[in-house]
């Protein structure tokens, strides 16, 4: 297996000819070219993958009988040097799983004000698990500051909530694709440990801020207790969510999950995707980081986009749209076949991924530019 938790330079020729590999093929000359910077999960298995998903050994995965899910788990906990993995639909129960395994009902966890887990995952920590939230404000960065949290940490007291449970994302999405680095985490785990409170990472896109920072995966987790990381996002594969930890811990996870509906049967159709995934798209994430910093210093040339290209990181950014509207705008591209996911008035999101190459940022680019230049002129 190819070292997965390695960052690799690649000139911009390779990365087309790599992503080009990778890339669904357009079924006619006469096809509008598409280009979806809505998110990574628009992200389609690559050949390798397919071919690996037709050929899959399976068993009942619920009867803990299918010998390619085993192995990916195996592989989970191996490369993120944690005990236990277990194999889940989706991010979101993989951080919802993490979440009611180590918290009981009447606790409480802390978490960042702009994290996924708080914003975007429909409160099931507190609809299906009777756990209390206490959020933070998180840094620009996505940064909880340790002083903060050692004041929200409740004491021994009946009128309050046990704090039972910090949870922390790396790369932080709603600030910009931004990384925590294992100083960072250290860091908050000593005040945590202190206190007997566990750590959960949502890892969504955690090989992203390995890859970045060009550490192994396992540094950036070994001070957490359980990490939640996707398949289908920027590694391509068509679902999958994996959480690791202790045995213990994963045994809980495992009876959440059933409990939710999320047991699969014959699931090693999908987790040879995810073994695929693993070892072949993890080092290639540097491409999409290289594309993205391309976009968004293009972007800022353009008049009426703002947009610091050193604010994002990985492989996704923000850009604010002056004095126009951003989703009229968004609609305009969209009809030269350029995609992007408006979130305000103002803003637009931007998440490059293996299906989108050096040529798609130039002819995006090119798009945008004249879009803006023929509405000011008119």
């Amino acid at each position: 297996m190819r070292n997965a938790n390695s960052a690799t330079d690649f000139t911009y020729a390779q990365s087309v000819t790599i992503i080009y590999n990778h890339m669904p093929k357009r079924n006619s000359l006469n096809q509008m070219r598409i280009i979806d910077f809505r998110s990574d999960t628009v992200t389609l298995p690559t050949d390798q993958m397919r071919d690996a998903m037709a050929s899959a050994e399976v068993g009942d995965d619920v009867m803990g009988e299918d010998p390619t899910v085993n192995q990916l788990e195996g592989m989970a906990a191996e490369i993120f040097n944690k005990e236990s993995a277990l194999l889940l639909p989706s991010g979101t129960m993989g951080n919802l799983v993490a979440i009611l395994s180590q918290c009981q009902r009447g606790d409480e966890f802390i978490v960042g004000n702009w994290s996924h887990i708080f914003r975007a995952e429909a409160a099931g920590f507190s609809v299906l698990g009777g756990v209390a939230v206490q959020p933070l404000l998180n840094a620009p960065r996505g940064m909880i500051n340790s002083h903060q949290l050692e004041q929200a940490i409740h004491p021994n007291d009946p009128h309050y909530p046990i704090t039972t449970l910090l949870a922390l994302e790396n790369t932080n999405v709603y600030c910009g694709g931004t990384i925590l680095t294992c100083e960072d985490i250290k860091a908050l785990a000593e005040v945590t440990k202190s206190y007997g409170i566990r750590i959960h990472l949502d890892g969504s896109r955690i090989f992203n801020a390995a890859v970045a920072l060009d550490v192994k995966v396992s540094d950036l987790v070994k001070d957490v207790d359980t990490v939640n990381f996707c398949l289908s996002k920027g590694l391509s594969a068509p679902l999958g969510s994996i959480l690791c930890g202790t045995h213990e811990t994963i045994q809980r996870a495992r009876r959440w999950r059933k409990m939710l509906g999320g047991g699969m049967r014959q699931a090693g159709v999908f987790a040879a995707a995810g073994i695929v995934a693993m070892e072949t798209m993890v080092d290639r994430l540097a491409i999409d980081h290289i594309n993205a910093r391309k976009f968004a210093i293009g972007l800022s040339t353009i008049p009426g986009i703002d947009i610091d290209p050193g604010k994002f990181p990985t492989n996704i950014m923000f850009p604010k749209i002056l004095s126009r509207s951003a989703k009229s705008l968004a609609d305009s591209i969209e009809l030269k076949g350029i995609k992007v996911r408006v979130v305000s008035d103002n803003m637009w999101r931007i998440v490059t991924h293996s299906g989108i190459c050096e040529t798609d940022i130039d002819y995006a680019l090119d798009v945008i530019r004249t879009i803006f230049d023929d509405q000011v002129d008119s």
